[in-house]
């Protein structure tokens, strides 16, 4: 099961780059102008990511690099994804669904948002000691996923009808 959460935490950070990579291979800009920073600021995340991070007694997530969590940049992603990313496996599924029942396309304050709750379900069914929760944690992750993938391409992983 480890192994299927870490391997879905590289599709969910790919998934977040693939439209940006797939620009710059065909010779565009990445990002329209008014998002400059986005590209950025996906890089600086998956340098977050990939330095490790891990959910502390207090249920906050914490940078294993200490040098990345001294930094500016740090501190304001560890202050969004623990100010604003919700802490329940209900309240992450009630999130899946009003984005589900949006018709039109999320923010980029939302999107961040998404892709931060996917971390956070990914770090917390990695970590649940029980199968119960651990399932109930992946099942949020793959709704989760779901609603980024059709954010991204237009079309849904798989239906839940």
């Amino acid at each position: 099961m480890k192994k299927h959460l870490e391997f879905c935490l590289q599709v969910i950070v790919w998934l977040s780059l693939e439209q940006g990579l797939q620009d710059v291979a065909a010779g565009r800009s990445p990002t329209p102008p008014k998002t400059s920073s986005s590209v950025f600021d996906a890089n600086l995340m998956f340098e977050f990511l990939l330095g490790g991070v891990e959910i502390d007694h207090d249920n906050n997530i914490v940078l294993l690099d200490k040098e990345m969590a001294s930094m500016r940049t740090g501190r304001a992603f560890l202050s969004e994804i623990n100010d604003n990313i919700p802490r329940s496996p209900s309240s992450m599924e009630q999130m899946a669904t009003a984005h589900k029942s949006q018709n039109r396309p999320l923010t980029p304050d939302q999107f961040d948002g998404l892709v931060l709750s996917m971390v956070y379900s990914a770090q917390q069914a990695w970590h649940q000691d029980g199968e119960e929760h651990q399932e109930a944690w992946s099942e949020v992750l793959l709704q989760l996923a779901n609603v980024t993938v059709h954010e991204l391409r237009g079309s849904y992983l798989f239906s839940y009808a």
